[in-house]
């Protein structure tokens, strides 16, 4: 019985894919963050940098939808930056306007029947 190996084995190269996913991310984030805090005055930074992300998480949602990005649990997407955009945009918000974000929980607690 003769068995033939071949010099060459075929090895898949690890993708570098989500690397340049997660280093476009970095940017992206990083770049409002700077922009609020050189632009706009201290107290403002949070509300603005809230609005900043949600018009990311927009364009995001609005790109992955015109070029038909699928969903899939095993790559990251524009549909998964859109997400991420967005609750950091809410994040934003609640912390820069805190007694409004409890003021709110209190009237959604008052709301419910016991």
């Amino acid at each position: 019985m003769f068995s033939i190996i071949s010099d060459r084995i075929l090895r898949k190269a690890p993708s570098l894919e989500p690397f340049g996913m997660l280093l476009i991310f970095g940017v992206l984030t990083a770049l409002p963050i700077i922009l609020a805090t050189r632009l706009v005055e201290p107290a403002l930074v949070l509300p603005a940098l809230s609005l900043l992300l949600f018009v990311q998480a927009a364009v995001a949602a609005l790109v992955a939808h015109l070029i038909h990005a699928r969903t899939s649990v095993a790559k990251v997407n524009l549909w998964d930056f859109a997400g991420a955009f967005t609750f950091m945009g809410v994040a934003a918000a609640i912390l820069g306007e805190p007694d409004q974000a409890a003021l709110f929980f209190e009237e959604q607690a008052a709301r419910r029947p016991e």
